[in-house]
C-alpha cells in the first residue's frame, strides 16, 4: 500500500495549538511560540504514526471572496488574529519548511479548498490522502482513499472514514454540503433553514437525497418545513455553494521525508529545546 499524502489545515491547527498551550512559551525574542510548537508536535505525532510520503501545509484567505459575495455575513463574527499569534502565523512558513514540509497558499480561496484539491488529485493518481483538520466541512472529501484525521485531544487523532461520517452526521460524505446548508454552521455564520435542525436535516436527506430534491417537492413535509424551503430556496442554495469545496488545479508534491536535522536547528533557534532534542534523535527512514 502506498504511503499517504498528509495535508494539514494550517489555520485550524495553529489556532488549536495556540489555545491549548500557554502563551508564556516564548522564544529568545520574548514572542510566543506556543502555536508553532503545538502544531509541530501534532504533525510529528501523525508523521510518526502514518509515515506519509510528504506533508503539505495549506493556507488560504480568511474568507473566500465568492463566499462573501454569496452571503455577506459569512465569517463576519470571527475575531481578528490574536496579537500573540500574528508573529507566529508570519513565521509558520519558514519554520515548517525547515522540516522538509511543503507550504501552499491560495490568495482568494481557503485552506479547505486546497486540502480538498490535494485529496482529489492524490486519489485520482491512485494514492491515499490524510487531511489533518478540525473542520467538519472536510467530511465531504472522505472516501475509501481519503481520511480526515480529527483532533481528539492530547495529541491523538481520530481517523474519520465514510462509516464515521455516517455515524456522526447520519448522512453520506457527498451529502455534507446539503446537510450544512439545511442545518446551518454557526462557525461560518450560516443560519441554515428556519425550523430545521440537525436531526431533521439528517432525516430529510436520508429520505430525499439532496437539497435540490427537497426544494422540488410540491408538498409532503410539515407546513413549517415546506414554508422554510419555499421561502429560503435561493438562500439555501447559496449556503450549499458556500459549504462546497471549490476545485483548484494542483500539482502533486514529490515525496519529501522529514528533514529532522534542519528541523532541530529551526526549533533551537526558537528556544524549543525539548522539540529540538526529539528531532535530533528522530530515526532516519
Amino acid at each position: 500500500m502506498p504511503a499517504p499524502l498528509l495535508a494539514i489545515d494550517a489555520p485550524s491547527l495553529l489556532y488549536r495549538a495556540f489555545h491549548a498551550l500557554p502563551k508564556t512559551i516564548t522564544g529568545a525574542d520574548g514572542n510566543a511560540v506556543n502555536a508553532l510548537l503545538g502544531t509541530a508536535n501534532l504533525v510529528l505525532q501523525a508523521v510518526d504514526r502514518y509515515d506519509p510520503r510528504a506533508v503539505v501545509f495549506c493556507f488560504g484567505a480568511e474568507a473566500a471572496h465568492y463566499r462573501v459575495d454569496l452571503y455577506p455575513t459569512y465569517h463576519a463574527d470571527r475575531v481578528d488574529i490574536p496579537d500573540e499569534l500574528a508573529p507566529q502565523w508570519d513565521d509558520a512558513p519558514e519554520f515548517f519548511e525547515a522540516f522538509g514540509w511543503i507550504v501552499l497558499r491560495h490568495e482568494t480561496l481557503e485552506a479547505d479548498d486546497l486540502l480538498g484539491a490535494l485529496a482529489e488529485a492524490e486519489a485520482a493518481a491512485g494514492g491515499r490522502a490524510l487531511l489533518f483538520t478540525g473542520d467538519r466541512d472536510m467530511f465531504q472529501c472522505v472516501s475509501e482513499s481519503v481520511t480526515v484525521l480529527w483532533p481528539a485531544g492530547k495529541g491523538e487523532t481520530e481517523p474519520i472514514g465514510p462509516d464515521e461520517v455516517s455515524k456522526r452526521y447520519g448522512v453520506r460524505p457527498e451529502q455534507v454540503p446539503d446537510f450544512i446548508a439545511l442545518r446551518g454552521d454557526p462557525s461560518d455564520g450560516l443560519p441554515g433553514a428556519r425550523g430545521i435542525g440537525e436531526k431533521t436535516a439528517r432525516d430529510l436527506l436520508r429520505e430525499h437525497g439532496t437539497l435540490e430534491a427537497l426544494l422540488a417537492l410540491p408538498r409532503g413535509l410539515t407546513p413549517r418545513q415546506y414554508e422554510s424551503l419555499r421561502d429560503q430556496a435561493d438562500e439555501l442554495r447559496a449556503f450549499r455553494a458556500i459549504a462546497t469545496l471549490q476545485p483548484i488545479e494542483v500539482e502533486l508534491p514529490p515525496d519529501a521525508p522529514l528533514d529532522h536535522v534542519n528541523a532541530a536547528e529551526a526549533a533551537r533557534k526558537r528556544s524549543m529545546n525539548r522539540l529540538a532534542e526529539r528531532l535530533s534523535a528522530w530515526p532516519d527512514r
